[in-house]
């Protein structure tokens, strides 16, 4: 374990907090402990690489507020995926995200009669707020910390999407998760049910002939394996709505680099499952991140 997770360090720091009035200048701050409020997933959420987590991104505590910018890359076997965005957390209880997407389908998109390096994208916003539970401070109970969100998407070729057998160009999903930090085994583990009916994460429109909204589920398990070095896994499964092609679950796994509290580099492999006839897209995973 190093200083920054020990929870003798951690009581001290919390008590130092609560013994000094806010001011104005201590608004923007980073007083949480370093990784614990996860990164960015590829829809603008704080948590993994594929999944939300109930924490509040950013480093701000209850009397700060943080925030972050991310680039996230993935190169399939097919085609090629970005999301960039920007993330605030409010005092740790509110967190709004916006993100923008990019599905460059490269010569498959010839194949599939589109035209070669046709691009699905879409925008996310989403919000966040905490129920109950501290992931970091209630380290003598299970409780995890505990938060729901909302995600607006709205893809941009709505004529193309219901051609290929969705309903509708935009969507909503309703998620909740549930995030325990065990300090002293330096883990992060997450779980969450989210409800939707997004094809391709909503890339490829909504509902369809197999169904419309589902309940899916979303993990994590992160481990810190020194200060400022981590690995982790996400499992995502994912609903089956279009009649053209399977859609399947989605995996992934990484390090992450955090050299301070505003860098992070994620770096990985994630399987993404079948996408348009095409078989599973798996490849490499990137993700940047700077903020406070």
């Amino acid at each position: 374990m190093t200083s920054d997770w020990k929870p003798a360090f951690l009581i001290a720091g919390l008590l130092a907090a609560a013994s000094q009035p806010a001011t104005a200048d201590d608004l923007f701050g980073s007083g949480k402990l370093l990784a614990t409020p996860g990164v960015i997933q590829a829809e603008g959420a704080g948590g993994a690489g594929l999944a939300a987590w109930a924490t509040i991104s950013g480093y701000g505590t209850d009397r700060e507020i943080g925030a972050n910018a991310h680039y996230t890359l993935v190169a399939l076997d097919d085609f090629t995926f970005q999301s960039a965005g920007v993330t605030v957390g409010l005092f740790d209880r509110v967190e709004l995200s916006f993100a923008k997407q990019w599905f460059d389908t490269g010569s498959a998109g010839g194949r599939l009669g589109l035209g070669d390096g046709f691009n699905f994208n879409q925008d996310v916003v989403g919000a966040k707020v905490r129920l109950f539970g501290d992931a970091v401070y209630d380290q003598d109970t299970w409780m995890p910390q505990v938060a729901a969100g909302i995600m607006y998407k709205k893809a941009d070729k709505g004529d193309i999407v219901r051609y290929v057998g969705a309903k509708d160009d935009d969507g909503v999903d309703f998620y909740v998760a549930a995030t325990k930090i065990l300090l002293n085994e330096s883990l992060v583990l997450s779980a969450g049910a989210r409800l939707t009916e997004a094809n391709h994460f909503g890339l490829v429109g909504f509902g369809g002939p197999n169904g419309d909204h589902s309940l899916q589920f979303e993990g994590s398990a992160v481990y810190l394996v020194d200060e400022g070095w981590l690995i982790g896994a996400d499992y995502r499964t994912k609903p089956d709505n279009l009649a053209f092609a399977e859609e399947g679950n989605a995996w992934a796994a990484y390090g992450v680099w955090m050299p301070n509290k505003h860098i992070s580099v994620t770096l990985g492999y994630a399987d993404l499952g079948p996408i348009a006839l095409q078989g599973r897209q798996n490849g490499l995973y990137l993700s940047l991140q700077t903020g406070f």
